[in-house]
């Protein structure tokens, strides 16, 4: 193993996590994307400035470290572009109908305790695990 895939992911999420707990501590609020996401394109008076930024903070940092460090980018390509409207079609309905994604649930709500957070990321988990061994079965993966 060499230090980049040690360090690298060691890094993010010490900085997922101080994050989190600065937008909990100065803000009383959940780091959830999803919903971050949904209060831009749904915005309340006087809500939006801090998703804005906190959206615009993810994108920044996408962007600096394909500068620093372009193969952390590397993209596999594994179909066509619909596949791939599709999967995000798929992730849309399923944050709604989990009430929040793996940001909110995974990182906050398991740290908070959260019974309703724990099952909600048990059940992203055992759906991608089925996920893959389907692709796999059927030979779109390898």
């Amino acid at each position: 193993m060499n230090i980049d895939q040690f360090f690298l992911p060691l890094v993010g999420g010490v900085l997922i996590g101080l994050s989190a707990s600065l937008l909990l501590l100065l803000k009383g609020r959940i780091f959830g994307v999803s919903g971050i996401l949904a209060g831009v394109l749904i915005p309340r008076s006087g809500d939006t400035a801090w998703r804005v930024a906190a959206l615009g903070g993810l994108v920044t940092a996408g962007i600096l470290l394909m500068m620093v460090y372009p193969e952390s980018m590397a993209v596999v390509n594994v179909g066509s572009n619909w596949r791939y409207v599709g999967a995000g079609l798929l992730v849309g309905f399923g944050t709604q109908l989990g009430s929040g994604c793996t940001s909110g649930h995974g990182v906050c709500g398991i740290s908070r305790l959260s019974p309703r957070s724990i099952a909600a990321t048990l059940t992203f988990i055992a759906a991608g695990m089925m996920m893959v061994a389907f692709m796999r079965a059927i030979g779109v993966l390898s």
